[in-house]
Formats: structure tokens, C-alpha cells, sequence
């Protein structure tokens, strides 16, 4: 089932989804705004469409992953829109980190269309997504969950359905905001060691192996300490995310003093040049403050 695949978006995530599912022998049609980004692939076997609706028209299953939730609604709706040109009974996963309310309009848009949606976002970063161990948060009807996960578990292992449309959304959400306090942290720690004359790769082995562990601890902080702040995951895609996050929590009523924080140091970075840097260089806050 599901050998023709759309793909939209051919980022630093996309781009390594997409090769995952050559390998696995799906043919894929793609289409992203600059092509020459898209142009390894295409040597591998991924066939190009020139247009959104190309890719729909052509395609079973058709996956996004693209920048903003502004990005999201222009490639789903209107008349080149996903919506308005994939077949009936086909189905979409948008894996774009974006908004639980949009993830919702796109899942009620899709009904009326006869086509089945999920939201489906993604955590690992560059790492996760070139070895297929991306975790996926999904939110959609149990049968249509079901239906993909075959494909799903080409480009990651942790996946789970956290519930209805929107529920995938608001799962990434919390992810993000035990992103953004925890790399506050890690950044401190590191600047912490230095500043105390040890060694900070040393005192990393320490403390990544006890309660301090975490994902940034043991794949960024490596990065930050060896000055590499080329990006797994972009500044200016974590401070949308934390945007969305804030936002959502607001209509809860819930307030998050360390997202605030953490929104405020990345986008003073963001400010100073650094939004196409790896979230790792949010040392450099520290280190230039």
C-alpha cells in the first residue's frame, strides 16, 4: 500500500525522510519551493513535479514538512492546494511542527474532500531523520494511524497516536517546551565548566550518564563545545515553535516562565544573526553576555 508518495519539503529534515523512503523502494514525487535544494534527491530517484498539485495529483499518500504554519495553509488549500487536487480516499501527514487549530481545520477541510489526514510531527533533529529513528507524535483517526504506520516507521521508531486531529500538534508542543528550558540549562552547564577550569568534554561524560541526562545534553552540548553550530534545527523554526507553544498555553490559561525565558535568549540571538544557526549556538548567549 502506498507506493506512490508525495513529499513536500526537502529541508534539513525532509531531505534525509525522503532518501529513507527511496531506499525502501517507494517512488516518490516532489516538489519544493528551490529545486536545486531538491537536487540530490532527484539523482537518487525521486521524481520532480512542478507544482503542489502535480505532487497531489500523482500520489496516495502525500507528506509535508515545510517552515511555518503559513507555509502549511499555502500548500494545503486553494485551488493548486493539496486539498483541491489529491484524489479522494487518498490520504496526507503533515510533519510540520505547527498549529494544533490548524492541524484541526486541515483534518475538517480534508473530511469534506473524502480525504484522510493526520498531523504528524517530528523530534530527533538532523540526526533522527538520517537514521530513521525519528520520534512521531500523530494525531488523526485510529483507522487512518493504523493505515500509515507502515510507512511512518520507514523514517522513525518512536511513534505513537496521542489522540484525535491536533493531538500530534499539542504533543510536539510539550516537547518544545522541555526543549527550550533544558537547553537553557545546558548551555549554563557548559559555561559553568569552562568558567571553573575543567574539562568540559570530561565533565560532559559525567554528567550525561546521571540525572542530568537528556537528548540536547548528550547530541548538542558535543556541538556547542566544539564551537558547531551548524543546524540540526534551526533558530528561526524553535523560536515559531515556542510561539505556537506560548500561544496555545495562553487559550489554557497556563502560564510558562521558562519558555518566556528561553524565547527571549533565542530571539536576541535571532536579532544578533543567528537564525539560521543550529539551536545549539544558544551558548553564544552566554559566552558574549
Amino acid at each position: 500500500m502506498f507506493q506512490n508518495i508525495g513529499f513536500i519539503g526537502a529541508g534539513v529534515m525532509g531531505k534525509s525522510m525522503v532518501k529513507n523512503l527511496l531506499k525502501a523502494g517507494k517512488t516518490v514525487h516532489l516538489y519544493t519551493r528551490t529545486k536545486e535544494k531538491a537536487n540530490e534527491l532527484l539523482r537518487e530517484g525521486a521524481i520532480w513535479e512542478n507544482t503542489v498539485a502535480d505532487v497531489a495529483k500523482k500520489s496516495d499518500l502525500i507528506i509535508t514538512i515545510v517552515g511555518f504554519p503559513n507555509d502549511v495553509e499555502e500548500v494545503y488549500f486553494g485551488e493548486q492546494g493539496i486539498l483541491e487536487n489529491a484524489k479522494p480516499g487518498s490520504f496526507v501527514i503533515d510533519m510540520t511542527t505547527s498549529s494544533p487549530l490548524l492541524a484541526k481545520k486541515i483534518y475538517n477541510q480534508a473530511k469534506i474532500y473524502h480525504i484522510h489526514s493526520l498531523d504528524a510531527p517530528v523530534s530527533g533533529g538532523d540526526i533522527g531523520a538520517k537514521n530513521a529513528t525519528l520520534t512521531i507524535m500523530v494525531g488523526g483517526d485510529h483507522s487512518d494511524y493504523e493505515l500509515c504506520l507502515p510507512i511512518l516507521r520507514l523514517i522513525g521508531e518512536n511513534i505513537i497516536r496521542q489522540g484525535d486531529a491536533g493531538s500530534g500538534q499539542h504533543t510536539k508542543m510539550a516537547n518544545q517546551i522541555a526543549i527550550a528550558s533544558n537547553m537553557v540549562g545546558v548551555s549554563e552547564s557548559i559555561v559553568y565548566a569552562k568558567k571553573a577550569g575543567l574539562d568540559p568534554i570530561q565533565v560532559l561524560d559525567s554528567i550525561s550518564a546521571g540525572a542530568a541526562g537528556s537528548w540536547s545534553l548528550s547530541n548538542l552540548a558535543p556541538r556547542m563545545i566544539a564551537h558547531d553550530y551548524t543546524p540540526g534545527f534551526y533558530i528561526k523554526h524553535f523560536i515559531k515553535d515556542m510561539k505556537i507553544a506560548l500561544a496555545s498555553a495562553k487559550e489554557m490559561g497556563l502560564q510558562m516562565p521558562g519558555l518566556e525565558l528561553s524565547l527571549q535568549l533565542y530571539t536576541e540571538l535571532a536579532e544578533n544573526g543567528e537564525e539560521d544557526s543550529g539551536t545549539q549556538a544558544l551558548i553564544k548567549w552566554f559566552q558574549d553576555a
